[in-house]
C-alpha cells in the first residue's frame, strides 16, 4: 500500500481538504522522544557554560530549541513519508497513517522553524539562533533529503545535527562557541554511529525494503560491527576529555571512564555476535545502553558543574 493510498486528507470531490488530525497527531509529528534528548543536552550545555543567563531567558532558549527540534522532526516526517509507510517501526506515524496531510506537515515544520529561530535571536542572541537555524537546515536538508538516501555514511555525517544542541545552549549563555562546547558536540557526534548502527543491525530488513543504504545493508554486518567498536572507543575517550581539559572534575572523569568501559563492553558483545543472528540481543542491548550512556554522561557533567558552583559559593561564605 502506498503512502498516497493511505492519506485520507487529499482529494474530496476534486478539491483538497484538511485532515482531521488531533493535537496528539501534531505532537507526534515533532518526534517527542528525539526532542527530549535534544532538550536535555541543550540544557546541559546551558548549565555547563560559564557565566549567567536570566532564568526567564534560559526558559525561552530551551523552549525555542525544543520547538526547533520538533520542526526538524516534522520536516523529516514530511519528506520521508514514502519510506515511513513501508518500514514497520514508522508505518503508524501521522502522515503514512493518513492522519495528517503531507503539505500540512510541511507548513507546520516551516512555521515552527521560523518561529523558533526568530524568537531565540530576538530574546537571547543571534549566534545561538544561527546555530539553531543551521541545525534545522542540516537535519532537514543535508541529512534527510541528501545523505540518508545516498551514502552508508549517512548517520556519521548526519549525526552532527543531533550534536549541536549543547553548543546552542552554551552559546545562549556566553554568546560564543569555545573548545568546551565543541567537546560536548563531539561526545554526541561520535556516539551517534554506534547508537544508530546497533538499531540498523536489527532493522536491516526495513532499510533493505525502502532502499536506504544503511551500513549493514551495504557493507555487511561484519564491517558494521568493526565500526561500532571503533566509534564506541572514540566515544569513551571523548567522554573523559572534559576532565582532561580541566572543565570537569576527576570525579566526573571516573564516572565517564566507567560508563565508557561499559559502552565498549557492549559493543564488543555486538562484535562477537554471529552474523545473521536473528535475535540480535547484543545489538538491542547496546542500543538501549547507548541512550542511557548519553543521559548519564550529560547528567554527570551537570551535577559536576553544579557541585563546583556550590563549593565555590561555600568557600566565599567561609
Amino acid at each position: 500500500m502506498t503512502v498516497i493510498g493511505n492519506r485520507k486528507a487529499l482529494a474530496h470531490d476534486g478539491e483538497f481538504r484538511l485532515s482531521e488530525a488531533s493535537a496528539r497527531d501534531y505532537f507526534e509529528l515533532l518526534k517527542p522522544r528525539v526532542m527530549s534528548l535534544v532538550v536535555f543536552t541543550a540544557f546541559a550545555g546551558l548549565v555547563m557554560a560559564p557565566g549567567h543567563i536570566n532564568p526567564v531567558l534560559g526558559l525561552i532558549a530551551i523552549l525555542c530549541i525544543a520547538i526547533g527540534a520538533g520542526a526538524s522532526g516534522a520536516l523529516n516526517m514530511w519528506y520521508d513519508a514514502d519510506i515511513d509507510a513501508i518500514m514497520t517501526r514508522t508505518a503508524k506515524r501521522p502522515i503514512p497513517a493518513g492522519r495528517i496531510a503531507p503539505r500540512e506537515a510541511l507548513a507546520f515544520g516551516l512555521v515552527l522553524s521560523c518561529f523558533s529561530v526568530t524568537i531565540l535571536g530576538l530574546a537571547v542572541n543571534w549566534l545561538a539562533a544561527f546555530i539553531l537555524a543551521f541545525t534545522i537546515f542540516f537535519y532537514a536538508v543535508i541529512y534527510t533529503m541528501w545523505l540518508k538516501r545516498s551514502t552508508p555514511q549517512n548517520i556519521v555525517i548526519g549525526g552532527a545535527a543531533g550534536a549541536f544542541p549543547p553548543m546552542i545552549g552554551w552559546a545562549c549563555v556566553t554568546g560564543t562557541v569555545t573548545i568546551e562546547s565543541f567537546v560536548l558536540f563531539m561526545i554526541i557526534f561520535l556516539w551517534t554511529p554506534a547508537h544508530f548502527w546497533a538499531l540498523a543491525l536489527f532493522k536491516m530488513e526495513d532499510y533493505e525494503a525502502v532502499g536506504v543504504p544503511m551500513l549493514p545493508n551495504v557493507s555487511g554486518e561484519r564491517t558494521t560491527k568493526h565500526q561500532i567498536v571503533a566509534y564506541a572507543v572514540l566515544t569513551a575517550v571523548c567522554g573523559v576529555l572534559p576532565t582532561a581539559l580541566g572543565f570537569a572534575s576527576l570525579g566526573y572523569g571516573l564516572v565517564a571512564a566507567a560508563l565508557g568501559a561499559i559502552f565498549i563492553y557492549c559493543s564488543i558483545a555486538v562484535w562477537r555476535m554471529p552474523d545473521g543472528d536473528e535475535k540480535m540481543i547484543p545489538a538491542k542491548k547496546l542500543f538501549g545502553f547507548s541512550i542511557l550512556y548519553l543521559f548519564a554522561i550529560f547528567s554527570a557533567l551537570m551535577f559536576d558543574r553544579l557541585a563546583a558552583v556550590l563549593v565555590s559559593h561555600a568557600g566565599g561564605i567561609f
